[in-house]
């Protein structure tokens, strides 16, 4: 429907068979996508896997969120999106409830291995591991001063205050 120009101007992603709208980021918010970006283009650069940002991800035929951050296989996307990923990340200050409810169902219920929530309203990066069909069966929190590695690269060691963006 989007590559028919249905939601022409419309920030719009498709969760459990719902159009939902998404809100406009905050300054937090951009900056955080910033410097995790900026963190994560290393596995680009190197090679390792591609950096999507704030791009559809194809879960199934009735979710296709779009993540501040997906780390996916090094492919060619231009006639679909990927069905895989190694890493999802979405940024989140006045998403948290549907990040951590809804979309960390649906991507624990498709199988997605690791789901990082960084949560500008705790001020700490969660990361979700172990996916089931009824959610992820562990979470670990990672405050300020703290380290925190992918995985699927777990060379790649990233201080938590790295990603956040400056306390208030």
């Amino acid at each position: 429907m989007a590559d028919l120009g249905l939601f022409e101007d419309q920030r719009v992603e498709l969760l459990g068979g719902v159009i939902v709208e998404m809100t406009t980021p905050g300054t937090r918010h951009s900056e955080s996508v910033n410097r995790v970006m900026k963190a994560f283009f290393v596995l680009e650069f190197q090679g390792r896997a591609r950096i999507r940002v704030q791009l559809p991800v194809a879960l199934d035929e009735y979710s296709e969120p779009q993540p501040d951050l997906a780390v996916v296989p090094h492919a060619d996307y231009s006639h679909e999106h990927p069905s895989k990923s190694l890493l999802l990340v979405e940024i989140a200050d006045s998403s948290l409830r549907k990040d951590t409810r809804v979309k960390a169902t649906l991507y624990a219920a498709e199988g997605r291995r690791e789901y990082w929530i960084v949560n500008l309203v705790d001020d700490v990066i969660e990361v979700r591991r172990d996916p089931g069909p009824n959610g992820y069966r562990t979470m670990s929190t990672h405050g300020r001063g703290e380290t925190v590695a992918p995985l699927e690269f777990p060379d790649l060691v990233l201080a938590v205050d790295d990603l956040l963006p400056t306390p208030a």
